[in-house]
């Protein structure tokens, strides 16, 4: 306590402040206990008062009762701050008003001391004050610095910006590369072309503009949409690459890809990677319940895993794989009409036969060699 008030005594020297209180017991019990640390001291009564005085001198920090005749703290607050937003304000209250503080808290008050007034708290609220003022005053020193700096140095500054801004887009484009290579990867280890998740990204895209989603969520499926498939690397080569029809038992292997993925992806804070994982985990999921790993239903399952299903699995059929030659448009289009409601939202099944020409331009521009 002793080293507190040593501190405080060093740091308010010079400082001006104003006690607003209508209690004439608790402006003299204040005014004592603030002299020793303050070489000038303003009193007001009411807010009136201290409004017209803070206008007047230059107040440096303002201790405030809430009830008051005339203008109560709160307002006094309110009308201090739109004078001026930087100025720390501290209240006093009683007990019975907790809503007056959480208002005052509001309005952007620097700490507030509970009645009767503790010698503690008081100074611990002050120290705290006051250096906001040393902030303040560093801040607009800085600043000062700063409009005095000559045309030369802005442009050196106004250059190493941009020099920084090319340098996070850079790192984007990598992030991006990295994603994308990452999901061919994937791809390639069960014998698809890095072509399938640049179409099922471009698809996803169409999709997502013709749903309506926002730009930064339709630009967020697009980029994250080459990662959907990234568990297929934990699935052992006899199954990933098997010629034939899977058993029983190397199908429920190779349904853990989706797990496998949202797991490699789900620690990650970036969006990009967030979203990846969704979309690893749900683009087996059906719209009627019956997918998997969680057979998730309808709404249940993102707007992102719900585009992934589709824009994938149109991809895949249309492809020659390992255990199957690519199927004939018509077929193509008859189950998407049979699994309208099934399998895909219907507002997605739509959207693909309604927009058929831009889906096909996608395929015919990125066609497997």
């Amino acid at each position: 306590m002793t080293q507190n008030i040593d501190n405080l005594i060093k740091i308010s020297k010079n400082l001006k402040i104003m006690i607003v209180d209508d209690n004439k017991e608790t402006i003299k019990y204040l005014v004592v206990l603030l002299e020793n640390f303050f070489d000038e001291i303003v009193i007001a009564h009411d807010g009136v008062e201290a409004l017209k005085l803070f206008k007047e001198e230059e107040i440096d920090i303002v201790i405030s009762d809430i009830n008051m005749p005339k203008m109560n703290g709160i307002e006094l607050i309110e009308k201090i701050r739109a004078h001026n937003s930087l100025v720390p304000i501290i209240i006093l209250s009683a007990h019975n008003e907790s809503e007056h503080v959480m208002k005052s808290i509001e309005l952007g008050i620097n700490g507030y001391i509970l009645k009767p007034v503790n010698m503690e708290s008081l100074v611990k609220v002050l120290s705290s004050s006051i250096e906001v003022i040393n902030l303040r005053y560093t801040v607009d020193k800085q600043k000062k610095s700063l409009e005095d700096i000559n045309s030369d140095l802005e442009q050196q500054m106004v250059k190493r910006i941009s020099e920084i801004y090319s340098l996070n887009q850079e790192i984007k484009e990598t992030q991006k590369e990295i994603v994308f290579t990452m999901g061919a990867i994937g791809e390639g280890r069960c014998k698809e072309t890095g072509n399938h998740v640049r179409r099922v990204s471009l698809y996803s895209e169409l999709f997502a503009q013709f749903y309506g989603l926002k730009y930064e969520d339709i630009i967020l499926l697009k980029e994250a949409m080459p990662m959907h498939d990234i568990g297929k690397v934990g699935i052992p080569d006899h199954v990933l690459n098997k010629a034939g029809k899977l058993t029983d038992d190397e199908m429920k292997i190779m349904k853990t890809h989706a797990t496998l993925g949202y797991d490699m992806l789900k620690h990650s804070e970036r969006g990009l990677l967030k979203t990846a994982a969704i979309i690893a985990l749900e683009h087996h999921e059906k719209y009627d319940g019956t997918g998997y790993p969680k057979g998730l239903k309808g709404e249940e399952i993102s707007i992102y895993g719900r585009i992934a299903a589709i824009a994938d699995v149109f991809d895949a059929l249309g492809s020659s794989r390992v255990y199957k030659k690519a199927w004939s448009d018509e077929k193509i289009f008859e189950l998407f009409k049979e699994e309208k409601g099934k399998h895909f939202e219907p507002k997605l099944v739509d959207i693909f036969f309604d927009n058929l020409d831009q889906f096909l331009a996608i395929r015919n521009t990125y066609r497997d060699i």
